[in-house]
């Protein structure tokens, strides 16, 4: 995956810096998530992963976007299937999306629970996290009743593991070492 990230980094950076220069980030965020549902695709993915000529390829995937891709797009896509790397348009959103929340100063945690979250406690987690990693959040709660009790939360590069499974698990490696 790091691989993945390491390829796609650098076209998300251009195309982030572009869409901000033109103040039109959300218009490319969604021509880029576009692009990306078409290369997952099964037809099209076969297609790029094909030995076809790469301005070949630009033209058939740029036919299937249609209008949805601007001209500046289109030539992502030009650039992109010039260098093999059409195939890595989905990790290109991921971080595209994780420029977009740095610069917005958001971050989207995503909090797996053993039992519902009343309102109030996700408010008040809400608040806490915010406090704490200084920006604003956006909860994605999901209850896991195979974590017994307690609640797993993820932030960006931020792990909080309160569940029980993971208290007894260093609580165990505590008493080994």
């Amino acid at each position: 995956m790091s691989e993945l990230t390491t390829i796609a980094r650098p076209y998300a950076k251009a195309a982030f810096e572009f869409a901000v220069e033109h103040r039109a980030v959300d218009q490319w965020l969604e021509m880029l998530q576009f692009a990306a549902a078409v290369a997952e695709n099964k037809t099209i993915a076969s297609l790029i992963s094909s030995s076809m000529a790469a301005d070949e390829l630009a033209k058939v995937f740029i036919g299937v976007c249609g209008e949805q891709l601007s001209e500046h797009g289109q030539n992502l896509m030009r650039v992109m299937a010039e260098n093999g790397r059409l195939g890595v348009l989905p990790a290109v959103v991921a971080e595209f999306q994780l420029m977009k929340a740095e610069q917005e100063k958001s971050v989207v945690a995503e909090v797996v629970s053993a039992v519902e979250l009343s309102t109030q406690q996700k408010a008040n987690l809400q608040a806490s996290l915010e406090k704490r990693l200084a920006r604003n959040v956006k909860l994605n709660c999901s209850i896991d009743a195979s974590l017994m009790a307690g609640m797993l939360i993820r932030a960006g590069d931020l792990v909080i593991d309160g569940t029980l499974r993971g208290k007894l698990g260093r609580m165990a490696d505590a008493l080994q070492s």
